[in-house]
């Protein structure tokens, strides 16, 4: 039997590297973090390049994990596996937060909501299994597009449609948030999707760090929301902590 393929398994090692902390190396930081020349390392990022698995930021020349690989990524989980994987920890989420709680993944321009939960009240509420949410204007699709960045570019050359007063619509304004968004690790929206509504969503990623999916709370402004506008922390680190628990199960099963 043949042995491994070096080239294979460094090239794999790159990969690894990428997807883990902030996603963008140089071409020195790579070559020394896996103990290879950097003739050696650059010929792999190269040939990683052309197969669109890794792609060079033209300002700074730092690398980072590309459009390609990620859809390949997505593709690992559908729909039903995503909702299956995660259910448990949704209905602990609506829980602990006490609002509705939906699992979204992109399909076809939009996020597709796989899984929802109710708000464990007595109101009358709307199953949403299926409904096809704005990628721009939510925090699920904030998410998305955060960590999508061929998704993300898509999205700014078309027109962003104006929902409410607070949508955001200019393509710049929009690729400030998703920054903070990768930054920050969750996104959050206030009145952008329906008035008098908000959103905190977080990134459900498989094995590698490649986000396949977000999982968030919705519900009245004034129950997410500081008096500033801003996000309740307790909700956000009860998102996020949803989030890494769907993740942790995803990677402890692969």
């Amino acid at each position: 039997m043949p042995g491994p393929i070096q080239s294979i398994e460094r090239a794999a090692a790159v990969l690894r590297l990428l997807a883990r902390g902030s996603g963008h190396h140089g071409l020195t930081e790579i070559a020394d973090s896996l103990g290879l020349a950097r003739g050696t390392a650059h010929g792999i990022l190269r040939t990683l390049q052309r197969v669109e698995f890794v792609e060079q930021d033209q300002a700074t020349g730092r690398y980072r994990l590309g459009a390609a690989l990620l859809h390949l990524g997505t593709s690992y989980l559908d729909a039903n596996e995503l909702r299956s994987r995660s259910i448990n920890w949704a209905d602990t989420l609506a829980a602990r937060s006490g609002q509705e709680v939906r699992i979204g993944m992109h399909h076809d321009g939009a996020v597709l909501v796989v899984h929802h939960v109710f708000r464990p009240d007595d109101s009358v509420q709307t199953l949403g299994i299926g409904a096809m949410l704005p990628l721009h204007a939510t925090a699920l699709g904030k998410v998305l597009l955060a960590y999508d960045p061929d998704l993300s570019a898509t999205a700014r050359r078309r027109e962003l449609t104006s929902l409410t007063r607070r949508t955001i619509t200019r393509a710049q304004a929009l690729e400030r948030v998703l920054t903070e968004v990768r930054a920050q690790g969750w996104a959050g929206e206030a009145e952008e999707y329906m008035p008098g509504e908000a959103s905190i969503a977080a990134p459900i990623r498989i094995p590698g760090g490649l986000v396949v999916g977000a999982i968030g709370i919705s519900g009245p402004v004034d129950r997410l929301c500081d008096s500033a506008g801003r996000p309740r922390a307790t909700l956000v680190r009860q998102v996020s902590q949803a989030a890494e628990a769907v993740t942790t199960s995803l990677v402890d099963e692969n």
